[in-house]
This record gives structure tokens, C-alpha cells and sequence, in this order.
């Protein structure tokens, strides 16, 4: 049986990484995930999930909040709050003191500390992120960066993950624009991947991959939108239709050392994006995934050869056997004729009817 702990009325499964063997992939093991609460219902209707568990008013419906950029003269948990953070309901990982770490022959397991937590974007039940203010949009992201700060200052953890799940079909449980965050005490292998390649093409050419790539594709067909600071792109080996990648010109591998000018120009560039990509795919499901150097527990030296990115990912393709068995991805949309009409569509409404921020 399964160990576990009370909280409040609630008891909690204690959930646990288990490493693979063959391939050195970490796998979270959290049988609590499965349980869905009866208040979210069965629907994707807004109408028919209003009012939800995120809509102000219903505080008392979620964990205690850990962070919320409030109006003036409100009290935590309460009405009042423009973003707000709190503990996922049902997390993945538990902010608890390690209990084992154990190999059993070739098997190695560890307890399933961690921090999972979600951001609630706006009080309005009817908005998506691309559909806010730009000034909404930059609190969001600062959030962002204030989290990502905090969970640093606990030395057990290694990586902190951000990213969005929006609409069903990409993994959404509620409709209300929310994004979420899982702080680990192990770099996740994708992202050990890109670290791995990233280093590799720095001690051969003395410079950033990342960097390199923004040269290129500045001048290449798969150009997006490029602001002052930042630059959109479909990659050249993208894997989904539509998949945009956001940098910043400057060379940085750490998102919460962005700066508020930096910040207000990434928030206009994601805006146009999901904009564009809501309009052209119309309003489809997607995820994005914030790719950030791991906090520095060691001598490794992330700053001279990562570069932090986010990654959009349009949900209007499956992956199935083919890519399970080989990881290869199979893209039914040439990246070159994708940037296109993204591109002209974020021209058009710059020429025409401007976005309304």
C-alpha cells in the first residue's frame, strides 16, 4: 500500500520518480494525478464551468495562495487579486522532505518531492492570455520570474518547468486561462538534451547555438515577427504544424534576470503570436513550455552556452506509433510555408486594424 499524508481533510499519495534504465528518463509516478474533483465536471463549455474554482469569489476552493498581485487594500485569499499562484489540487510532486532514494539492483527510485503549482492569469473566466492587456500579460510573466526566483532559494531543487496547457485536447482540466509550474530535484532529460547540445556546439565554435540560430533565421523564410529584443520562428526541424519558438536577442540563460523593458517587448511578441495562431488555427488547443537554465547547485557554468526560450506548441497533431518507436516527428506542414501565414496575418493587422491591447 501506498504511503501518504493528511492535510486539512484531505490525504495525499506520496508520488515518486522512478528512472529508467535504458534511457536515463525520469519517470514521475503520482497516482493522485488520476483523481479528478467533481466540482470541474465533465464539460469544456465556459459557460457550463462558470462559476469555477478559479473565478474570484471562490477562494475557498483552492489551496491557500503562495503568491497574487492584489488591488490596494486586499487580503490574501480573498477577492482582489489580478494574477494569483496557488498549489496545484492534485500536484504531481509534493513540497515535502525527501523520504528515499534508493537503488534496488539497476532500478533507482526517489521520493517524489517537488513543487507543483498553478498561475491563475486573470479573474476573468472568459479571457485567454492572448485576449489580455499587455499590461495583464507583463504581470503574468513577472509571476513568472518571481517564482521561479523563490523556489532558487531552496537548494534541494534543480530545474523549474513553467508551461500552459490550454484547451482539452493539450491537457487542460479547466477552461479558465491558468498556467503551471513544477520545480524538481533533477533536470529533466529534454532539457539535459538541449544543455547537452547546446554545450557541445560551444566548446567546437566558442560561441551560443541559440545565438547562432537567431542570426539565421533572421534571414530565412521561417522568420515569425522580430521586435527590438526578441524574435519569433518556426525552427527548421520543427515537429508540429505551426510550432513557434520566442528568444531573446540577447544572449541569456536565465528568465528571471529579464529586465521590465525586455519584459513589456517579450509580452508584446507572445501576444502577437498566440493571436496569430488563434486566428489562423482557429482558437486552437496548444501548450507552451518555458525552457530556462537550471538553478547552479554545481561548477557547471549554464550562462556562456544556454539561451532561454519558450515553445508554442499548436495541438493540431497526434503523435502516435510511428513517433512513439522511432522519436521521429512527422510535420505535415512545411515550417517555411507556416511563418508565412503567420506572418502575413501579424502584417496585416499591423497595416490594418491594430490589436487591441
Amino acid at each position: 500500500m501506498k504511503s501518504g499524508f493528511l492535510e486539512g481533510d484531505s490525504y495525499f499519495l506520496m508520488s515518486e520518480f522512478r528512472k529508467d534504465p535504458l534511457t536515463g528518463r525520469w519517470v514521475i509516478v503520482a497516482e493522485e494525478r488520476g483523481v479528478k474533483p467533481y466540482q470541474f465536471g465533465e464539460g469544456w463549455e465556459r459557460e457550463s464551468s462558470f462559476p469555477c474554482v478559479f473565478c474570484p469569489g471562490r477562494e475557498y476552493c483552492t489551496p491557500p495562495e503562495t503568491f497574487s498581485i492584489r488591488e490596494k487594500d486586499t487580503l490574501p485569499n480573498e477577492k482582489g487579486w489580478r494574477v494569483r499562484v496557488v498549489p496545484n489540487r492534485f500536484p504531481a510532486l509534493l513540497p515535502c522532505e525527501p523520504v528515499h532514494h534508493s537503488i534496488d539492483g539497476f532500478y533507482e527510485n526517489m521520493s517524489g518531492f517537488g513543487v507543483h503549482e498553478v498561475i491563475i492569469e486573470t479573474p476573468n473566466h472568459y479571457l485567454d492570455l492572448a485576449d489580455l492587456p499587455l499590461s495583464q500579460i507583463e504581470e503574468v510573466l513577472s509571476v513568472y520570474q518571481e517564482r521561479i526566483r523563490k523556489l532558487g532559494e531552496d537548494s534541494r531543487l534543480r530545474y523549474c518547468l513553467i508551461f500552459k496547457n490550454q484547451g482539452e485536447k493539450a491537457g487542460a482540466s479547466l477552461p479558465h486561462a491558468h498556467s503551471q509550474l513544477i520545480a524538481t530535484p533533477v533536470i529533466p532529460k529534454k532539457v539535459q538534451e538541449e544543455l547537452t547540445g547546446a554545450k557541445e556546439f560551444y566548446q567546437k565554435e566558442g560561441k551560443c547555438l541559440f545565438c547562432s540560430i537567431i542570426e539565421e533565421e533572421r534571414k530565412k523564410e521561417r522568420l515569425v515577427e522580430e521586435e527590438e529584443k526578441f524574435i519569433a520562428f518556426i525552427p527548421y526541424a520543427a515537429r508540429f504544424p505551426y510550432e513557434t519558438w520566442i528568444l531573446p536577442q540577447r544572449h541569456s540563460a536565465f528568465f528571471s534576470e529579464m529586465e521590465k523593458e525586455e519584459l513589456s517587448n517579450f509580452a508584446f511578441i507572445l501576444k502577437e503570436v498566440l493571436l496569430a495562431i488563434k486566428a489562423i488555427l482557429h482558437d486552437p488547443a496548444f501548450n507552451f513550455i518555458l525552457h530556462i537554465a537550471p538553478y547552479s547547485r554545481s561548477l557547471e557554468n549554464y550562462v556562456d552556452y544556454y539561451h532561454w526560450h519558450l515553445e508554442v506548441l499548436p495541438s493540431v497533431a497526434h503523435v502516435a506509433g510511428f513517433e512513439w518507436g522511432t522519436g521521429f516527428y512527422i510535420n505535415s506542414v512545411i515550417p517555411e510555408k507556416a511563418a508565412k501565414v503567420l506572418r502575413q496575418f501579424i502584417k496585416d493587422k499591423k497595416l490594418g486594424e491594430k490589436f487591441v491591447y
